[in-house]
């Protein structure tokens, strides 16, 4: 189908848990697919509204894509896995094209003051707006969503290992209000692309899962990816991302990949 591009914003809600995506979204590896980070952040827009508690936080969020994600209107079910006073498990199934392309799971954690022991032994990221606008990405992939965004990469990156900044002018959702944790997770999953190894003409290497964990709510508008990307000799290899905004680390991402030359 022809993605709109009448509209700013990633998605427009057309009720009962149903969003049209737009032009923003399209994919990097193909045109007729979302590219898998911001349906992500629309997953987490989702999980937050069902049954909402001031008293626990989003910590972990477990994605595994199922197939192409189409660029298809998208229904998205969330239900509660398992209830609890100060843990609680939640599932989200995302489908688009007739079928469920995203199946995730999330643990949300009970809130407490420990701001007495906080700590992490992260390394931090220059202030981004130290850091030099790039076209890198822009030259590397093609799409509509990596053209929505502004990439940073901090000097001394390479093939393998980088330090990015990106952000977003675009809304998550048409006149809808998202959440700074939605924006955030919205952004995360272009760190299989920010340190490639190989061209994507040269390999075929999208990630077939995405799993975040939290030590502290992400503030934006800045998302920053250190990120790491390890190729094995046999197929498959591995992204591991430290998570940070402004303020400092907020946790980690892991990606699994399928590694392949192009048919």
């Amino acid at each position: 189908m022809t993605l709109p591009t009448d509209s700013d914003a990633y998605y427009r809600y057309l009720g009962d848990g149903v969003y049209q995506p737009t032009i923003h979204v399209q994919g990097a590896w193909s045109d007729r697919e979302q590219h898998m980070a911001p349906v992500s952040g629309l997953v987490v827009h989702e999980l937050e509204r069902h049954e909402p508690r001031e008293d626990l936080q989003l910590a972990q969020v477990s994605f595994d894509i199922l197939g192409m994600i189409h660029a298809e209107e998208t229904t998205i079910r969330v239900r509660t896995l398992r209830p609890g006073r100060t843990i609680e498990l939640l599932e989200a199934t995302a489908s688009a094209g007739g079928r469920d392309v995203i199946r995730a799971t999330a643990w949300r954690l009970s809130r407490q003051d420990t701001s007495a022991v906080a700590v992490t032994e992260s390394e931090p990221m220059p202030d981004p707006e130290t850091v030099p606008v790039s076209d890198h990405m822009a030259a590397t992939w093609p799409g509509g969503f990596i053209s929505s965004v502004e990439f940073r990469h901090v000097p001394g990156w390479r093939p393998g290992r980088a330090k990015v900044w990106l952000r977003t002018e675009h809304p998550l959702v048409e006149d809808e209000e998202s959440s700074g944790l939605a924006r955030f997770v919205g952004l995360v999953d272009t760190a299989n692309g920010v340190a490639v190894r190989a061209r994507p003409g040269e390999y075929v290497f999208p990630n077939t899962d995405l799993t975040l964990h939290f030590h502290r709510t992400p503030e934006g508008p800045w998302v920053g990816l250190d990120v790491t990307v390890e190729w094995g000799p046999t197929g498959v290899g591995a992204n591991h991302t430290t998570l940070h905004d402004q303020h400092g680390p907020v946790g980690h991402a892991l990606q699994i990949i399928t590694l392949r030359p192009p048919a």
